[in-house]
């Protein structure tokens, strides 16, 4: 395996592009000891103990101290430790090893995210949240049918009432005019015309339908 070219990134770490493309981190005292340099062939078991055990050794303890600071999804994990240089086949070890633990669970991110959020945010914003951190559909709906199929709690009405009440819409007759604007402000945040209806009053609502 020849190294083609290799990129300093800091003071310790240097970035190792081999002939074919593919590249690695490794610290410069690791360069010594494998006797790694541009236009250098690393001796094949010098590159499998690379491969198989410093760097996903290093990845695993990287993904570790990354979850003692806050949850990731699998996705949010796996972004960080590419920008970290670490390739996707040690990528996916790391992964494993830290999901066997169930230190990360996308279905428990999920869940936690949706009751920490559910009292300021409607359905559609926060499954829109949750797609965008990584979470499948298929997860962000279970979840979401399984948190509101179990509460008896009207978090969206009562998110609705909140906007209304500081429009101070239940303290005067609102006019066709206002009551458009109402009506398309609360549906640009998500929420659905039959939710509106339920707080605003039906026919409240078919006026300006």
């Amino acid at each position: 395996m020849k190294v083609r070219q290799l990129n300093n990134l800091s003071k310790n770490r240097v970035n190792i592009v081999m002939e074919d493309g593919f590249s690695f981190v490794l610290y410069k005292g690791e360069l010594r000891l494998y006797k790694v340099f541009e236009g250098s062939d690393i001796p094949e078991d010098s590159y499998l103990e690379i491969m198989t055990k410093v760097l996903p050794k290093r990845a695993k303890l990287r993904a570790m101290n990354l979850l003692k600071v806050r949850p990731y999804t699998e996705k949010g994990l796996r972004d960080k430790l590419k920008d970290g240089g670490y390739p996707n086949s040690v990528i996916d070890e790391a992964i494993s090893y830290v999901a066997s633990y169930h230190y990360i669970d996308d279905v428990r991110y999920a869940q936690e995210y949706i009751y920490t959020y559910q009292d300021r945010k409607n359905r559609k914003q926060l499954s829109y949240a949750l797609t965008t951190k990584g979470v499948s559909k298929e997860i962000i709906e279970e979840v979401l049918n399984q948190r509101y199929d179990e509460s008896s709690n009207d978090y969206e009405g009562d998110q609705i009432r909140s906007f209304l009440r500081k429009k101070g819409y239940f303290d005067r007759e609102f006019d066709y005019k206002e009551r458009c604007k109402l009506l398309a402000a609360l549906c640009r945040k998500g929420y659905s015309i039959e939710q509106v209806r339920k707080v605003m009053g039906a026919e409240a609502v078919d006026d300006v339908m």
